[in-house]
């Protein structure tokens, strides 16, 4: 049986990891360091790292794979395939020719639509109605290797990146593991991807979670959805930041006031927008609970008539 090492480190790695543990042998697990987190900035193993000594799987968390030392590691384990899962470091091509079978990479975008890190939320943040997963074989580029299986998936008029994240984790795996035999059987052979349709995202900053009340209902619902739950939407109010946790888009709704102006809507409110409004269902003040909006205005009555993000 071939050996293979597996590569990951958030949520979305595990039922990959998983569903290899199960049909392969994994033989090790590369994944990031402990990075400090929380307000006492204690150190947090990456979720992989907790799914793979669950497993009894040894873990290695190279602080890079270009140095001689961790590639010399890696090499120990004598793998015949890696397999990657949003793994967050980019592979020298020492590490991309170590095993005979190459590397494989499990892409939640349709390649060559969304290379980058940050697929599922620029897919959201563009309106886009389906996506999916894309197993390729990495070569240097940014997600540029030939394409060895694809599967789509909708993406749901009310999908968040966290929603949409799950689902595409499944598919993910589900997808290595019908693939990756036939591909080492010598029967499953990649094919460049198309070179037409490229598109390119970055990775997703705290910053872009602000709400501009200039742009259009549809963007900004659009925003809140891609921002959720991580890193989030936000937009201020009397100086502080306000996280737009739900919201609905109400792309319909005329009316004359500014950008940001908050006006009641049933036992609610809503935000006036470029075009369209956007209703506020649940929000968060800093270093408070999240609220629905009937049960924050119960307490911030002034909120209706503020006018936000100024």
């Amino acid at each position: 049986m071939k050996r293979i090492v597996f590569m990951g480190s958030p949520d979305f790695a595990i039922p990959s990891l998983e569903a290899l543990a199960r049909a392969f042998q994994v033989v090790g697990v590369v994944t990031q360091p402990d990075r400090p987190a929380g307000r006492g900035s204690r150190l947090r193993p990456p979720p992989v790292k907790i799914a793979a000594e669950a497993l009894g799987l040894p873990v290695q968390q190279p602080q890079s794979l270009r140095s001689s030392e961790a590639q010399a590691r890696l090499a120990a384990w004598r793998p015949d395939l890696l397999v990657v899962a949003a793994f967050g470091q980019i592979l020298p091509p020492a590490v991309l020719d170590l095993p005979p079978f190459g590397v494989l990479n499990l892409h939640a975008s349709l390649l060559p639509r969304w290379r980058g890190p940050s697929p599922i939320a620029a897919a959201i943040m563009a309106g886009d109605t389906i996506t999916g997963i894309t197993l390729i074989r990495l070569d240097e580029g940014v997600d540029t290797g030939p394409i060895l299986a694809q599967r789509e998936e909708p993406i749901r008029p009310d999908d968040t990146t966290g929603s949409l994240e799950a689902r595409l984790a499944q598919i993910a795996a589900d997808l290595a593991v019908e693939a990756i035999p036939p591909y080492l059987a010598g029967e499953l052979f990649p094919r460049p991807q198309p070179e037409v349709g490229v598109t390119y995202c970055r990775l997703v900053r705290k910053a872009e979670g602000r709400l501009d009340w200039t742009q259009s209902a549809v963007e900004l619902g659009r925003r809140v959805r891609a921002m959720t739950p991580r890193p989030g939407a936000f937009t201020t109010w009397q100086g502080e930041r306000l996280k737009v946790l739900r919201a609905a888009e109400l792309p319909d709704w005329r009316g004359d006031k500014r950008p940001g102006t908050v006006f009641p809507l049933g036992d609610g409110a809503a935000v006036a927008t470029g075009a369209g409004a956007l209703r506020l269902l649940e929000v968060q003040r800093a270093g408070k609970r999240p609220m629905s909006m009937e049960s924050f205005l119960r307490g911030q009555r002034r909120f209706l008539g503020a006018v936000l993000g100024t």
